[in-house]
This record gives C-alpha cells, sequence and structure tokens, in this order.
C-alpha cells in the first residue's frame, strides 16, 4: 500500500500572461491534477533555460523523469516545481534523483510575459508547492522560494481514505505502513539537509485540516530556504549558496505580473492516488 502525501490545496494557474484567456487558463488547472509532467525551458542564447515540474507525484514519475533526462546534461540545472504533491515514495525517489544531479530547486511557474517570438520566457514567483512537493523542494542542493510562493505542509495519510480520514477504517497493517513510511520521509529529510522541524510542522496538521502556509521563518528554521536571491536574469542557475537582503532578480517576473498570472485558488482540491502494498 502507498502513502500519498495527498494536497488539500490546488491552485488554479491563470497564466493569463502566457494563456490569454480563461479557456486555456482551465488546461493549466488541469494540468495541476494530472500526473507530473516533466519539460525544458529553453532560452538560449539569453540562458541556460530550466526544468518545469508540474502536477500530482506517482510512482510512475521516477522513471518518468529517467526518460526526460536521458540524453540531457541536467546536473546542476534549475528546476521550477508547481505540484500539490502525491506519492510518498515516489517523491523521495524522485527527490533523491535530484539530488544527485545537484540541481536548484525553486517554485514558480514557466511564462511568456512577452508575445514577441524571440523574448526569452519568465517565471512567475506565485506558484504552490504543497504536501510531497515541499520535500521535493528540499532535494535541491540550492533552494529557494520567492517571497509571493506557497509553500503547504501536512500530515501524510493513505491516498483511499483521505477524502474522510476520521470515518475509515484501519487495521494493524495500515498502522505499520504510516509509522514505515514516516520514518522512510524523516530520513530523507535528514540526507537532504534538512531539520526535524519540518516533520513536526507537517505531521501536527491532521489530513482533513486546511494545510499549513510556512511562514518565512518557517522556510528558513528546518533549512528549507538555503538563498534569498537568484542572480542574473539570464542565468537562472546562478544562485548564491548564502542568504542575503539583495532583492530577487533573474528569471522572475514582479510580483504584479505573477498574481494576474496565477491567482488565489477558490477552494481545496486533493490529489488522489490508488494504493498498494
Amino acid at each position: 500500500m502507498r502513502l500519498i502525501g495527498a494536497a488539500l490545496r490546488i491552485a488554479l494557474v491563470g497564466l493569463m500572461a502566457l494563456l490569454g484567456g480563461s479557456a486555456r487558463a482551465g488546461v493549466a488547472f488541469e494540468g495541476r491534477k494530472l500526473p507530473m509532467k516533466f519539460s525544458w525551458v529553453p532560452c538560449q542564447p539569453n540562458c541556460r533555460g530550466w526544468v518545469s515540474a508540474v502536477g500530482i507525484v506517482t510512482a510512475d514519475s521516477p522513471r518518468d523523469f529517467d526518460e526526460f533526462a536521458r540524453g540531457r546534461q541536467l546536473g546542476s540545472a534549475t528546476i521550477v516545481l508547481d505540484s500539490s504533491g502525491g506519492s510518498v515514495n515516489g517523491s523521495i525517489a524522485l527527490g533523491r534523483r535530484w539530488r544527485n544531479l545537484g540541481v536548484l530547486t525553486t517554485v514558480g511557474v514557466s511564462v511568456q510575459t512577452n508575445t514577441t517570438q524571440s523574448a526569452p520566457p519568465n517565471v512567475a514567483p506565485v506558484a504552490y508547492c504543497e504536501s510531497m512537493c515541499v520535500f521535493l523542494l528540499l532535494s535541491g542542493k540550492t533552494r529557494y522560494v520567492p517571497e509571493t510562493a506557497h509553500v503547504r505542509v501536512h500530515q501524510i495519510w493513505m491516498g483511499d481514505r483521505a477524502n474522510d480520514a476520521r470515518a475509515a477504517t484501519y487495521s494493524a497493517d495500515d498502522l505499520m505502513i504510516v509509522e514505515r513510511d514516516i520514518g522512510r520521509l524523516a530520513k530523507y529529510t535528514f540526507d537532504m539537509g534538512g531539520a526535524g522541524d519540518l516533520l513536526s510542522l507537517s505531521l501536527n496538521v491532521r489530513p482533513w485540516e486546511d494545510l499549513h502556509e510556512l511562514s518565512r521563518e518557517e522556510l528558513r528554521l528546518p533549512n528549507l530556504v538555503t538563498t534569498d536571491m537568484v542572480d542574473h536574469p539570464r542565468n537562472p542557475n546562478a544562485a548564491v549558496d548564502e542568504p542575503t537582503s539583495k532583492p530577487v532578480q533573474g528569471q522572475f517576473v514582479s510580483s504584479a505580473v505573477a498574481t494576474e498570472t496565477n491567482p488565489e485558488p477558490a477552494k481545496s482540491t486533493k490529489s488522489a492516488e490508488a494504493n498498494e502494498r
């Protein structure tokens, strides 16, 4: 049986600048409810480009990423996350792959804010990283969260009982699986350089409650954020390792554009995935 970190909220991704209307914005929203999709966002000759990772993590996501990475030089690349979480074990396996590549992780939505065909893409910082996505964020050797991004946590639970966790019944085997996967998640957290505070914050939010959004202090407390700046606009991989008070630069567009691009979701949604032993 597989535990999933089923997110209670999924962002309504408008992408107005990129999609040019509510019809296509709906397509973007649907994308966040589908299995995680990886795509390369090029911006040559202005910068190296980055990986966009959008959607729910499944047991197949590590294999899907391997297929995506085949033939690409992704060492030290930037991975931009927009995800509501998903499979605990799938996220752990995927996160370890990313750490081996030495990637930078951040939260955002890839957008084309300029209609000129030759204009480079940007990253809108008003995006969502929830549930197990937070542990994927932790896999980056360098980790950056824009001020306007939403990083939210909650307790992991069994996917087939997440919709009404209090009314469901549980066996001794079920409890063993919960404890086993919490142990796996704890080891992963420490291996990635995180602190127990992240587990404490997550496990104290019951699965039937709203997700807890991490404050800037709570992002730094478990070492989830390692830098407050992304360097030059034409190099999205150039992040510094030490925190700094300098303003965010790089491919991130302004918060005004970002808010229009990716508005606050009207209501929560749940990711869903079948359990397996």
